[in-house]
């Protein structure tokens, strides 16, 4: 076994009608599902924030959501409250086959500091234990989708190529927020990083 899909983030805040929609996120949840009957390995990854974390807005007055401020680790986008651990928001989309995967990683649990990318938190450095993962079971092939393109999915591909594995991002099976131009820039810099870009 050398591939696994990653799916990135499916969740009920993610999705139409949830605290930080994206898009047509839901349009994404059946051709994820036919990609993950035939997976060698399925990996999911869950945004899991305590109430009060540090990336949204509510916790720092005066500020609204998509507010960019600095924090000790760098620029951070603020967001509207979402995802936090234990609620419906934060739960998988009910319609996404979860039964295949054999890890799920959560991510952002931490209250000082947001975690958009699979591997590392927001200060680049911290590990989630995914590539420790990947590692002891020889995979080194990995296919990326899910929400949302410009930022979580943007930011695990990155991590995942500059550690050396062969990561191609099925953009069909990912959306985008979009802010200010982050979609375009997250393209252009996974293909700077050497991730494939695909349809």
């Amino acid at each position: 076994m050398t591939h696994a899909l990653i799916v990135i983030d499916v969740q009920n805040d993610f999705c139409p009608g949830g605290a930080l929609a994206v898009p047509d996120g839901d349009q994404i949840v059946d051709g994820i599902n036919v990609l993950t009957n035939t997976a060698e390995a399925v990996i999911l990854t869950q945004d899991w924030h305590p109430a009060g974390h540090s990336s949204f807005a509510s916790s720092h007055p005066g500020h609204t959501a998509y507010d960019r401020i600095d924090m000790a680790y760098g620029p951070q986008v603020l967001w509207p409250d979402h995802c936090i651990r234990g609620s419906q928001g934060a739960a998988f989309h009910p319609d996404l086959n979860v039964e295949r995967a054999q890890m799920i990683v959560r991510k952002g649990y931490r209250p000082g500091i947001d975690s958009y990318s699979a591997f590392f938190e927001n200060d680049h450095t911290t590990p989630t234990g995914l590539e420790g993962y990947l590692r002891t079971r020889g995979i080194d092939t990995l296919t990326l989708v899910g929400l949302a393109t410009d930022f979580c999915i943007n930011f695990s591909a990155v991590d995942a190529a500059q550690l050396g594995f062969d990561v191609t991002v099925r953009l069909d099976l990912c959306r985008g927020i979009d802010l200010d131009g982050s979609l375009a820039a997250a393209k252009t810099g996974m293909k700077d990083a050497g991730v494939q870009l695909t349809l």
